[in-house]
């Protein structure tokens, strides 16, 4: 996916971007899945038309199926992190783009997700990362979930990132963030708990919005 955002940074450094609206709609028809007209997605994200031709593009051309598997998710991802593991968080990743929970991610899906996280309100990001951080679901996040997300991001980032990290680290900066995002200590983090502890403390909210650096 790496290869699509920067595809969309060339395209919003003013970069020159033609299309033809026959080809445009030859092209999506060759494709097993055929995406939502522009002019809709349009209306549904923050982007422009022009912008999502360019990511349908990018999009096809790494997905020619015009949807894509957790595997090859996976192997794309990996591509952009070769000093660390990025397995893990790339599972979880795709869990959060799969809005549909079938195992697959459309066009739609992928723009849908990416549209918040790059150009939402800090409120729609912040539930965007609740919901990468809620694992199982049940609209909580408990210490072992947020440790799992915090452990594999690690990972991926690799030995050259953090030259000096020992295992209990992860495990060290999530007590820590819990201390102060678990208001009624009851052991679980709400929505509401977690926005609100990201906007009061800006050190938190640089740290649970590393997903930004990491997409």
């Amino acid at each position: 996916m790496g290869v699509v955002l920067g595809t969309l940074s060339m395209h919003t450094k003013q970069v020159n971007f033609r299309t033809d609206k026959v080809d445009d709609e030859l092209e999506m028809t060759m494709v097993c899945h055929r995406p939502e007209g522009l002019e809709q997605l349009e209306a549904q994200t923050n982007f422009t038309k022009q912008e999502l031709q360019v990511l349908y593009r990018g999009f096809k051309n790494e997905c020619p199926s015009g949807v894509v598997n957790e595997e090859t998710f996976k192997h794309i991802y990996a591509q952009f992190f070769p000093h660390g593991d990025a397995s893990t968080y790339a599972h979880y990743l795709f869990n959060a783009f799969d809005t549909r929970n079938n195992g697959s991610i459309k066009f739609e899906d992928f723009v849908m997700g990416l549209s918040t996280l790059l150009r939402g309100t800090v409120r729609e990001k912040l539930e965007w990362t609740f919901h990468l951080y809620d694992i199982n679901r049940d609209g909580f996040i408990n210490k072992e979930e947020m440790t799992e997300i915090v452990r594999a991001i690690y990972d991926m980032m690799g030995k050259y990132t953090y030259p000096a990290l020992k295992g209990d680290v992860p495990k060290q900066h999530v007590d820590a963030f819990f201390e102060k995002m678990d208001k009624n200590k009851d052991g679980v983090v709400t929505l509401e708990e977690f926005v609100l502890a990201c906007q009061e403390d800006e050190n938190m909210m640089r740290s649970m919005q590393l997903f930004e650096n990491v997409m």
